[in-house]
């Protein structure tokens, strides 16, 4: 990898992190003026999504933190360095959905049967001011990347915010118009199911990540198909893919060489058959000279090839 492309990802990591952390800061005034303009108003949908924006402020601090740690330099307890934080923070923030989610369902099922008096106007006006700041915390977030957990976590809460802003104006606009008190509770409920769902994609797909899953769209038998192509290699087995973070791709794999078959031209042109099919970036390639008889084998093979491992990097 060349300077310019090191100076590009780091000036990339940066604005990145800069964006988390101005969404922190702008959530966190957001959530302190709709905690006071709920508890003044008596809404629970003011004080839900100023519950949610509490936990969302939270998960962008750790967003950011998982950013600024993750461009630190691998060390001797930590070979891959710290990437994978970007899950950790991924997953801790779809937990903390759903508890939340739990906390509004509960206090709107005590609204429904015990109806409270409401400031409307008053909801309304706070409602309305944290809706706006949400569109441009999201706007200040930035486009979806499918590949970047942490960036992704961060704006399922911001969007999460959003939707309870709209729930909050809407509830306001009904019991200001119609009196219909249960619209607060109701639209609490509604933006609950909503957050539910995210979090539960977030929460499956950092989990997959965390447990070594192969990553989507990648078949291991493919894989192993697609590197027997490599010249003289006559068998591969022990496919192992995964990720260590979104869209870091790693592999390990054994392939057998024909006796006449030169180890070095089979171990580059497998890991660019890996890179350039499978976006892996990095592969380490256990070379063999005999039938693998068991899951040791690799230990006997030949001395002269025993491993051969490729630290280089595709962008």
């Amino acid at each position: 990898m060349t300077a310019p492309d090191h100076h590009h990802d780091h000036d990339h990591a940066t604005t990145s992190e800069r964006r988390l952390l101005w969404a922190f800061v702008l959530t966190s005034i957001t959530l302190v003026v709709e905690a006071a303009g709920g508890w003044i108003s008596g809404s629970l949908a003011l004080l839900a999504d100023a519950g949610h924006m509490f936990v969302d402020a939270f998960a962008l601090l750790l967003a950011f933190l998982g950013a600024y740690f993750a461009r630190r330099p691998a060390d001797d307890k930590r070979s891959f360095g710290y990437a994978r934080l970007e899950v950790l923070v991924g997953y801790t923030n779809a937990l903390f959905q759903f508890v939340l989610v739990a906390w509004i369902v509960i206090e709107a099922i005590g609204r429904f049967a015990r109806p409270e008096p409401i400031l409307s106007g008053t909801m309304l006006i706070i409602a309305v001011v944290g809706l706006l700041v949400n569109l441009f915390v999201l706007r200040v977030l930035g486009g979806h990347d499918h590949d970047d957990l942490n960036a992704a976590g961060a704006r399922l809460h911001v969007l999460g915010d959003l939707l309870g802003s709209v729930g909050a104006v809407t509830a306001a606009l009904l019991i200001r118009w119609q009196g219909w008190l249960w619209a607060d509770p109701a639209f609490s409920i509604l933006v609950s199911l909503l957050i539910l769902n995210s979090a539960w994609k977030l929460l499956k797909r950092s989990a997959h990540i965390l447990l070594e899953g192969t990553p989507d769209g990648v078949d291991t038998a493919q894989v192993a198909l697609a590197a027997k192509q490599g010249e003289g290699i006559v068998d591969v087995h022990h496919v192992h893919v995964w990720q260590l973070a979104g869209g870091r791709r790693l592999a390990t794999l054994h392939a057998r060489l024909a006796e006449e078959a030169d180890a070095q031209t089979a171990l580059v042109q497998v890991q660019t058959i890996l890179r350039e099919r499978f976006q892996i970036v990095h592969a380490t390639v256990q070379i063999e000279r005999r039938d693998c008889a068991h899951e040791d084998c690799g230990r006997h093979a030949h001395d002269d090839h025993d491993h051969a491992h490729d630290s280089a990097h595709a962008h």
